[in-house]
C-alpha cells in the first residue's frame, strides 16, 4: 500500500475494527524441563532499561541475547493491545525481561489507517527508550484519542488536497495529537517535524505492510516466541507460555 493510498483511507474514517485474538497460530517453542538461568544486566542498569530499534522496525527491550524472544505485532489503536499493555507490561518487564531470560519487541502494525501511522511516527520521534512508555500512554487514553480523531470528517476530507508533506502535519492539528504528545515530552515543533517527514512515513508504511505479506500477520495483537506464533492475545494466555519455555 502506498502512503498516498494509506492516507486516503482517512476519507472513510469509521470506527476502527476491534481486532483481538490471533489466528492460525503454531504451538510455539518446545517446553523446557529446567528453568533458564538468570542473566545479569550491565553494571548499574536493568534489562528493562536496555532498549534498541530493530531491523524489523520494532523496539526491543531487554537482553539482546535473551534465549526467549517475545515479539508483539500490535496496533496503537487496538483495544486488545491496550488490554495486554494494562495487564501485562509491568509483570513482563519486572519478572521476565529484567531476568535476562526474555526480550520483548513491539512492532507497530499499521492496520487502522492514518491515525495508526501518525501515532507510530510520533512514538519514534524521541529516543528509543521513550517509544514503549508513549505507546502505553496512547493505549491508556485510547478512547479520547480515537473520539477526537474521528470527530471532524469535513476537516479530514480537506487534508487530502494538501501536498503530501503537509497532510500529516495538518492531521496532527485536527486530531489533537500535538497537545497529547506535548504533555508527554514531545514538543509541538518536534512532532510537526516528524509528521512532515514524508520519507519516514512512507518507510513505516512499507515496513508494516511487510508484517502482513512476509510475516503472515493478520490480526492484532499477534505474539511470536522465538519466531513461532503462539496462542493467545492476553497476558493470562501469554505468560504460561513463557513459563513453559523456561522463564520460571
Amino acid at each position: 500500500m502506498t502512503l498516498t493510498r494509506l492516507f486516503s483511507l482517512c476519507l472513510m474514517l469509521l470506527a476502527p475494527m476491534l481486532l483481538a485474538a490471533c489466528g492460525d497460530n503454531a504451538d510455539g517453542p518446545a517446553a523446557s524441563s529446567e528453568p533458564l538461568p538468570v542473566v545479569a544486566p550491565p553494571a548499574g542498569t536493568t534489562w528493562a532499561q536496555t532498549v534498541a530499534t530493530t531491523d524489523k522496525g520494532g523496539y526491543r527491550v531487554g537482553n539482546p541475547d535473551a534465549p526467549l524472544k517475545l515479539v508483539e505485532y500490535g496496533s496503537l489503536t487496538c483495544p486488545a493491545c491496550a488490554n495486554f499493555a494494562e495487564q501485562g507490561m509491568e509483570p513482563l518487564m519486572a519478572k521476565y525481561v529484567n531476568s535476562g531470560r526474555v526480550s520483548f519487541e513491539f512492532r507497530s502494525f499499521i492496520i487502522h489507517g492514518p491515525l495508526d501511522l501518525a501515532l507510530t511516527r510520533l512514538i519514534g520521534c524521541s529516543a528509543p527508550e521513550a517509544a514503549l512508555p508513549l505507546a502505553d500512554q496512547i493505549w491508556a487514553n485510547l478512547g479520547p484519542i480515537q473520539e477526537r480523531a474521528y470527530a471532524n470528517q469535513a476537516a479530514i476530507q480537506n487534508i487530502n488536497a494538501l501536498p503530501e508533506n503537509q497532510r500529516y502535519v495538518q492531521f496532527g492539528t485536527i486530531t489533537g495529537l500535538y497537545e497529547f504528545f506535548a504533555a508527554r515530552g514531545i514538543s509541538e515543533d518536534q512532532a510537526r517535524t516528524c509528521l512532515a517527514d514524508f520519507a519516514s512515513l512512507e518507510r513505516l508504511s512499507k515496513v508494516s505492510e511487510a508484517y502482513g505479506t512476509e510475516d503472515g500477520i493478520t490480526q492484532t495483537p499477534t505474539f511470536t516466541l522465538n519466531g513461532s506464533k503462539i496462542e493467545g492475545s492476553s497476558w493470562a494466555e501469554v505468560e504460561p507460555q513463557l513459563q513453559r519455555a523456561g522463564a520460571r
